[in-house]
């Protein structure tokens, strides 16, 4: 599941959203994990944590491993929080993990209108496998299928009343 990501509580209302009836893994930049109890926390609830800027392995290794076992997990294709009104290019990670685990791709919107302790709308969009010519993907692939993921979050945005 890829979705925007606006505020740090985005996480969580997808969550809330698929109850716990299975785990839902979310990865998160590496620095979260770090802070006292917090990241304690975090690790326990099955959150991954990705050192951003660079290629982190042992991130890519535990989130295909989550995949293949056909657990659920939650990727923010922008790779940080983007305020309303701002714009910012699709990374293409959630891309490379379907592509190498043949895992559907779910577009989610969260909505940009928040309020503590009131109902934030959630959009799931449509489950679907990313396609690529060849057999396997070049890195213009990739970046062609991150943003086409991150259009289709938007659309769904454009849904929201």
């Amino acid at each position: 599941m890829c979705g925007n990501h606006t505020t740090l509580g985005d996480p969580f209302y997808v969550v809330c959203c698929l109850g716990r009836k299975r785990q839902t893994h979310v990865m998160a930049k590496a620095e979260a994990m770090k802070w006292p109890v917090i990241g304690f926390l975090l690790k326990k609830a099955g959150i991954i944590g990705v050192n951003r800027g660079r290629s982190d392995m042992a991130a890519v290794k535990e989130c295909m491993r989550v995949l293949r076992n056909g657990e659920k997990l939650l990727m923010f294709p922008e790779g940080t929080r983007v305020r309303e009104g701002e714009t910012s290019e699709a990374h293409t990670g959630a891309a490379m993990l379907a592509t190498r685990t043949d895992t559907m791709l779910v577009p989610v919107y969260i909505s940009t209108k928040k309020r503590r302790f009131c109902k934030t709308t959630v959009v799931f969009g449509q489950p679907y496998h990313p396609t690529f010519e060849g057999r396997k993907p070049s890195a213009d692939d990739y970046q062609r299928i991150a943003d086409d993921l991150l259009d289709r979050i938007r659309a769904l945005g454009e849904q929201e009343i």
